[in-house]
């Protein structure tokens, strides 16, 4: 079976008021690959990077990063795992994705509050896929429109594990929308029965609006990326 590779969920063109049109990007991959498809997309776009990798944190429900802080959704206290569990990057922070008042999972996810607005961030998920399919993550700005990141019917949509990590590994997963800045971000899934996890190092950044290439040209950089991954494995298989 072919592994998969850098997946897209949502790509597309968005209208703005007085400027040319921007592009929404959320996708997920390893965490090698988002960590630098997320690094390339926003220095190319004129920006920088910047990064925090969780650790000294313990079991509660309000984490401060100085930059910005994390929540749970719902108020509830959360495990944290070391960066060994997942073959993560740093700490991560647990999530029990629970369906309440028909949410689909939204109340048991976590929150990222920044003290300056962004429009760009990436973390690492963790124990994604493992049970209890379809399992599907979501992520929305600012408490508007729930984006669906990834969706999951079999463990190698976990793109760690299609690359031949341990089940349930840890993956990236990147949003990116230049058509306006946010100060929340809240991430969620609806796999009842599968514990989460989520956080690693937290990467962001904020960029101008419009200053994305078009939808088309990413999609044809990731089909090119995507060929070439799949000629080398054909090549030493």
């Amino acid at each position: 079976m072919l592994k998969k590779a850098i997946k897209i969920l949502s790509l597309s063109s968005l209208l703005v008021a007085g400027s040319a049109s921007a592009t929404l990007l959320d996708y997920y991959d390893t965490i090698a690959n988002g960590q630098a498809q997320f690094t390339s997309t926003v220095t190319g776009a004129g920006s920088s990077v910047s990064q925090v990798t969780l650790s000294g944190l313990s079991y509660g429900n309000f984490w401060d990063l100085g930059d910005f802080s994390i929540s749970t959704t719902d108020g509830g206290n959360e495990n944290i795992d070391s960066a060994s569990v997942d073959n993560a990057t740093g700490q991560m922070i647990g999530i029990d994705p629970r369906i309440s008042n028909n949410d689909n999972g939204a109340g048991s996810g976590i929150t990222f509050n920044f003290d300056s607005a962004i429009n760009a961030i990436g973390f690492e998920v963790g124990d994604w896929a493992t049970c209890c399919f379809p399992s599907e993550l979501f992520i929305s700005f600012d408490g508007g429109a729930v984006i669906k990141v990834a969706s999951a019917t079999d463990e190698d949509d976990n793109p760690a594990t299609a690359a031949g990590g341990r089940i349930g590994d840890a993956f990236f997963v990147g949003a990116i929308d230049d058509s306006a800045t946010f100060t929340q971000v809240t991430f969620y899934g609806n796999g009842v029965g599968e514990y989460l996890t989520a956080g690693g190092t937290i990467m962001y950044s904020s960029l101008q609006v419009g200053v994305l290439p078009e939808p088309s040209t990413i999609a044809l950089f990731v089909l090119s990326v995507a060929g070439l991954t799949a000629a080398r494995r054909r090549k030493n298989s």
